[in-house]
C-alpha cells in the first residue's frame, strides 16, 4: 500500500492486521517530509530518531500482544505552539528560538498515551497571530495546491502537512479560525472544539479566552479518531470542562433525517467570491437531498465579530506576552546590536535590555497586536474599547444561542475567497484581518465548528464549507461532515502541484 496516500483509518486497519508495521509507516512519512518540506516548509523540526524509536516500541508491544492505545503507530504532526519535552517549542518566533520545555502539553501527553508517533513540530504564524502563515520567523508556508499561494493561518503548517501527505493527522490551534480557515484553503478537514473540551495546558497562549486546540486530517472520521484521544478534563487547566467525553465514532453513520441547518443570508453578501458561493450553495442542496432541512437564521451582531475579536484578542495577547522581557523568559539582547526600537534614550540599562530584547525577539505582526492590545487596555480607553468589546461579545454569543433554538447547526463558507497569493495582503492588515470574517464568531461564543472541502474553483483551488454547532455538539458536527464525505470525494483529492 502507498502509506502516504492512505488515510489514518486505513493505516490503523493495516497496522492492526499486521499488513504493515509502524516503523514502515513512520519511515514512509519521514521520507515524504524529507522530499517535500523544502518546498512547503510545513515542518519547523522533525524528530526522526524519536519517531522511529516510538514506532519500534509500538511494533514490539504489538508483536507481544500487549495492550496499545487507540492511535498506536499512527504518525501525528504537532503545531509548534504546544510544549514538547523532547523538542524545541518556538511558536515560530525568534523570542523562543532556544526554548526547550521541561514538560509536555496535556494534548501531547494524551497523544503519547494513545501511542501516537509524533513526527515533529509544524510551522505557524508567530505566536499564532496571522491568517496566512507568512508571519513565521522561520519562513512562510506554501499551499500544496499552489505553492505561490498562502495555506491560511495560523495553523498553516499543520494544514499543509496533511494536504501534502507529510502526515495523516495533525494538531492545530484555533483562536479566530486558525484551524478551520487553513483547513478550508488546503482542502482538508479541521475541527475547532467547544472551548474547554480540550485542555489548553502547555499551549503557549495567544488569547486565553479564545484559544482552543483541535484535530486536522483528511476526513471527519479521522478528526473523530484524533479528538477521541485528546479530549477530556484536565485538573491542571482551570478552563477545562469537567464533562464526560462521548464516543465520537459512535454516531458517525446515523442518517441526517430531521437535521436542521441554518443559513445566514448576510454570509452571502458583497465580498464573497462567486465560485465559493456556488459550491457552498451546492453543499446546502446536498444536505437537503440527504434529509436535512435548511432554514434562514439571523446573527444580527455578526458584522461586529471581527472588530470585537481584534480588540479582545490583542488585549489578551499584550498581557500574555508581557512575560517575554529578556529577564525571565525568551530572547535576551546580547548588548551588542543596535536594532532600531524607535527609542533614542533609555531610563536605565535594564529598560534598554527590555526594549531591545522585545524589539529583536518579536516580529512585526506580533508587535502590532501587542500595541493594539496595550492601547485598548490603557487608562482612558479601556471602557471605550475593551469593555465595550466584551459587551458586544455577549451579544454575539446570545445571537448564536437564539439561532440554535431554531436549528441544530449553522452552515456557510469558511473563507470569502479561495487561497490568496503570498504577499497579496501583507501590506493591508485590515484586509488580512477580514479573512476571519466567518470564523471568529465561534471563538467569541465558545462553540464548536468544523471545516471540510466542498469543491474546487476553476483554478483547482479548494473551497471549504463550515458547520457551527452549540457547545459540546462535536458528535453532531462530525456526523454531519462525515455524512457529506460519504457521498462526495472532495476530501480525497490530491494536489498535482507537488509530486506524490
Amino acid at each position: 500500500m502507498n502509506m502516504t496516500m492512505s488515510s489514518a483509518a486505513e493505516l490503523a486497519s493495516a497496522l492492526q492486521k499486521g499488513e504493515t508495521t509502524s516503523v514502515e509507516c513512520t519511515t514512509a512519512f519521514l521520507d515524504r517530509i524529507d522530499s517535500t518540506n523544502r518546498t512547503i516548509n510545513a515542518f519547523l523540526s522533525v524528530d526522526r530518531d524519536g519517531a522511529l524509536a516510538k514506532a519500534e516500541a509500538v511494533d514490539a508491544a504489538r508483536s507481544k500482544g500487549k495492550p496499545l492505545g487507540p492511535l498506536a503507530g499512527l504518525p501525528v504532526a504537532v503545531k509548534d505552539v504546544l510544549c514538547t519535552v523532547d523538542q524545541r517549542t518556538s511558536c515560530a518566533s525568534r523570542m523562543l528560538k532556544t526554548y526547550e520545555p521541561p514538560y509536555d502539553a496535556d494534548v501531547v501527553r494524551r497523544l503519547r498515551e494513545a501511542d501516537a508517533v509524533i513526527l515533529g513540530k509544524t510551522n505557524m504564524d508567530e505566536f499564532a497571530m496571522g491568517g496566512s502563515n507568512e508571519n513565521s520567523a522561520y519562513g512562510l508556508v506554501r499551499n500544496p495546491w499552489d505553492t505561490d499561494r498562502a495555506p491560511g493561518g495560523s495553523s498553516g503548517g499543520s494544514a499543509a502537512a496533511v494536504a501534502a501527505d507529510m502526515a495523516p493527522l495533525a494538531i492545530g490551534s484555533d483562536t479566530g479560525g486558525s484551524i478551520r480557515q487553513p483547513a478550508g484553503l488546503c482542502g482538508i478537514t479541521g475541527l475547532k472544539p467547544t472551548y474547554g473540551r480540550v485542555s489548553r495546558r502547555g499551549l503557549i497562549a495567544f488569547s486565553s479566552s479564545l484559544d482552543q486546540i483541535g484535530p486536522m486530517a483528511r476526513s471527519a472520521k479521522e478528526c473523530a479518531m484524533l479528538l477521541q484521544a485528546i479530549a477530556g478534563h484536565d485538573p491542571g487547566d482551570s478552563t477545562s470542562l469537567d464533562t464526560a467525553v462521548p464516543d465520537y465514532m459512535a454516531d458517525l453513520e446515523k442518517p441526517l433525517n430531521g437535521l436542521r441547518i441554518g443559513r445566514v443570508a448576510e454570509h452571502f453578501s458583497e465580498g464573497l467570491d462567486p465560485e465559493v458561493a456556488e459550491h457552498v450553495e451546492q453543499t446546502f442542496a446536498a444536505y437537503e437531498a440527504a434529509g436535512a432541512t435548511i432554514h434562514e437564521v439571523e446573527l444580527p451582531h455578526a458584522a461586529y465579530g471581527v472588530p470585537t475579536y481584534y480588540l479582545i484578542a490583542p488585549s489578551e495577547a499584550s498581557s500574555n506576552l508581557a512575560r517575554y522581557d529578556g529577564a525571565h523568559y525568551g530572547h535576551r539582547w546580547d548588548g551588542t546590536t543596535t536594532d532600531d526600537t524607535g527609542i533614542t534614550t533609555f531610563d536605565s540599562p535594564l529598560v534598554e535590555m527590555y526594549c531591545r530584547s522585545r524589539a529583536e525577539g518579536f516580529g512585526p505582526e506580533v508587535k502590532r497586536r501587542i500595541m493594539l492590545g496595550t492601547y485598548a487596555l490603557s487608562a482612558g480607553y479601556y471602557d471605550a474599547y475593551y469593555a465595550k468589546a466584551l459587551r458586544v461579545r455577549r451579544l454575539i454569543r446570545n445571537d448564536f444561542t437564539q439561532a440554535f433554538e431554531k436549528v441544530d447547526l449553522i452552515g456557510g463558507p469558511v473563507s470569502a475567497t479561495p487561497a490568496f497569493k503570498l504577499g497579496e495582503k501583507t501590506d493591508d492588515p485590515v484586509a488580512m484581518y477580514l479573512v476571519d470574517l466567518y470564523t471568529v464568531g465561534a471563538n467569541l461564543a465558545g462553540i464548536g465548528g468544523i471545516s471540510f472541502p466542498c469543491g474546487f474553483t476553476k483554478g483547482k483551488l479548494p473551497v471549504g464549507f463550515q458547520l457551527q454547532g452549540p457547545a459540546l455538539s462535536e458528535p453532531l458536527l462530525l456526523q454531519a461532515a462525515h455524512h457529506y464525505q460519504q457521498t462526495t470525494d472532495w476530501h480525497l483529492q490530491r494536489t498535482a502541484a507537488i509530486s506524490s
